[in-house]
């Protein structure tokens, strides 16, 4: 069954500003590569572009708290950091892989959009409850809360650097020194 206009909408919303950020993501080349009239964004999108982008960030942030809960929950029982992280990281690093370095972050885009506060404070949002539930994971795993509420901090940081650095080299080099470092981070902090 064919995707109706405003699930094309958000989607080419999510693919042109992965590409090229939100001011880059222009209503033409949205609505041309959505197949949508401009009618059909006013339809579903009465405040247009802001309302769009908005209403794609938060299902982005749906679908990647749904990845970081699973690997929260994964946690406690995983046998090594590093299978651990393989796991978390390729969330990121296959899109970015398979797009040839050219789909970098949709959230770190959002989180840049300052003309757009609506938009800007979804990425906010967005970037607080991946750290609380990777926390969550973390403190499930046996680090202490507050000590687990950092590391989760950090470990969304370095994502988004990762994928920021790997477009910038066309490498996942980035990626690989990041599962190095954070396996070494963990060790440290996770019970033996």
């Amino acid at each position: 069954m064919a995707a109706g206009p405003r699930a094309r909408l958000i989607a080419s919303t999510i693919a042109t500003v992965q590409e090229h950020g939100v001011h880059a993501a222009g209503l033409s080349e949205l609505l041309k590569r959505s197949s949508a009239s401009r009618n059909s964004l006013y339809q579903h999108f009465p405040a247009g572009k802001g309302e769009l982008v908005e209403a794609a960030t938060r299902i982005v942030s749906r679908l990647v708290y749904q990845h970081v809960s699973r690997m929260a929950d994964a946690l406690p029982r995983a046998s090594a950091p590093e299978g651990w992280l393989d796991e978390l990281l390729a969330f990121w690093r296959g899109p970015l892989e398979a797009s040839e370095y050219r789909a970098g972050s949709f959230m770190m885009a959002a989180a840049l959009d300052e003309l757009d506060p609506a938009v800007q404070s979804a990425a906010g949002q967005a970037f607080g409850q991946w750290t609380g539930r990777l926390a969550e994971g973390l403190a499930a795993a046996g680090v202490a809360a507050e000590t687990a509420r950092s590391v989760a901090g950090l470990l969304v940081s370095v994502i988004e650097g990762a994928i920021v650095q790997s477009r910038a080299l066309k490498s996942s080099v980035p990626f690989d020194d990041a599962r190095e470092q954070l396996a070494v981070l963990l060790r440290h902090y996770l019970p033996a």
